[in-house]
């Protein structure tokens, strides 16, 4: 593991702990599976009001300024179980400035997702009828698609997507990410999707750390040894967003695994950003130029066109440097026939790519987010992700606002 910076942004501690509360409150008071809740804790805008302490915060947040200053300072890096908010039971992302400088985003590993062909349940033909015909279904392996080069500048084909960077007990690691339409916020969202198992850890794990999203991450394509001498933009054309607020789902929550595919098939989850530089009113879709929409129809794969596949593949042969894309026929694959039935293209980008955007065009002609990548096989042949239906939705809503 890299040698670390840990400047932190000079805020008052007044604004910093309201930051988090917020985020806090979003995060665990209101689920992204629950409605809000008339017991849930208020925002500190709220609680300045209630005259419950000299800062006008709540009485009862799980940290205290003491706390905050520790983080700050480098106590993130302590994942003792008896450290600081002990099992990371809520998402807290105070903005460290400086912290991911490019020697840390270089050492980001991608975290592990490879399944085993065993784990595969459901028919093996595919066949059914109705409605239903997907849930239950597996398809033949798909044709390999072999990864291939995004066009630069990403910024101007591959707008919306990016990468994310998070510290984990294991350390830093890294996933990809996408942009996405924010209805409650027409045109100026600040939203991002990517899988659940890049923002927390799953099954009796917690939330990760210093969770940011890097839109356009290094967007003309260098050489990976060109990146931490070259201009800042032309790696970060977008500057560095830090998540403010994290929603995944409670499958993911409970059931998802570091390997294998439990969990996957709600193995989703959006980011609510701000730039680390702050100070501005624009949104990151003003920002970036664009945004995806979601389709959170659950369309059956046969009414599916070619999907494709982009993401930021980081462990060999690649190296995380650039993006790819794999476009492919969409089939179904189950590993759990209690959950919904996974998407699942041929494609050989690796760990990295988790969180992609799988997308295709709409009735409009626009591309849609259909799925995230989540999990491929040891002989990264294809890949899967979930199909976008009611929790997805929940998850998306809870930070929509």
């Amino acid at each position: 593991m890299s040698s670390t910076r840990t400047t932190a942004r000079r805020r008052t501690a007044l604004a910093a702990v309201a930051a988090v509360t917020v985020l806090t409150v979003t995060a665990t008071a209101c689920g992204p599976d629950e409605a809000p809740d008339s017991d849930a804790k208020p925002a500190a805008s709220e609680a300045a009001d209630s005259g419950s302490n000299d800062l006008g915060l709540p009485k009862d947040l799980p940290f205290s300024l003491d706390d905050l200053k520790r983080w700050k300072e480098g106590e993130w890096d302590n994942w003792e179980p008896d450290g600081w908010l002990g099992d990371a039971k809520d998402f807290i992302n105070p903005i460290i400035e400086d912290l991911w400088d490019r020697e840390r985003m270089k050492d980001a590993e991608e975290p592990e997702r490879e399944v085993d062909e065993e784990e595969i349940d459901g028919t093996p033909d595919g066949d059914g009828e109705g409605a239903t015909e997907d849930e239950g279904a597996t398809d033949p392996e798909p044709a390999v698609v072999e990864a291939a080069d995004v066009p630069t500048p990403y910024t101007d084909g591959a707008a919306p997507y990016g990468k994310v960077f998070m510290d984990t007990p294991q350390g830093q690691m890294v996933c990809s990410a996408t942009v996405v339409e924010d209805p409650a916020n027409p045109g100026k969202s600040d939203l991002v999707a990517t899988a659940g198992h890049c923002v927390h850890g799953g099954e009796g794990k917690g939330w990760f750390r210093n969770v940011v999203f890097v839109p356009g991450f290094n967007h003309k394509g260098l050489p990976a040894e060109q990146l931490e001498t070259a201009p800042e933009e032309d790696v970060l054309p977008h500057g560095i967003w830090w998540a403010g607020e994290a929603a995944t789902t409670e499958h993911w929550r409970s059931a998802g695994a570091e390997r294998g595919g439990a969990g996957a098939q709600q193995d989703f989850a959006v980011l609510k950003v701000s730039p680390e530089e702050g100070g501005s009113e624009t949104s990151l879709e003003e920002t970036v130029g664009s945004a995806v929409a979601v389709n959170f129809s659950l369309p059956q794969v046969s009414t599916l066109p070619e999907l494709t596949v982009r993401g930021y593949p980081a462990a060999p042969p690649f190296d995380g440097s650039s993006m790819f894309s794999c476009t492919g026929a969409a089939g179904r694959l189950t590993i759990d026939a209690e959950q919904p039935t996974m998407y699942r293209v041929g494609c050989t980008m690796t760990g990295g790519s988790s969180g992609g955007g799988w997308v295709a065009p709409g009735p409009d002609g626009e591309d849609q987010l259909y799925s995230v990548t989540s999990i491929g096989p040891l002989t990264a042949t294809w890949l899967a992700g979930p199909r976008l239906g009611p929790e997805a939705k929940a998850v998306f809503d809870s930070l929509s606002s």
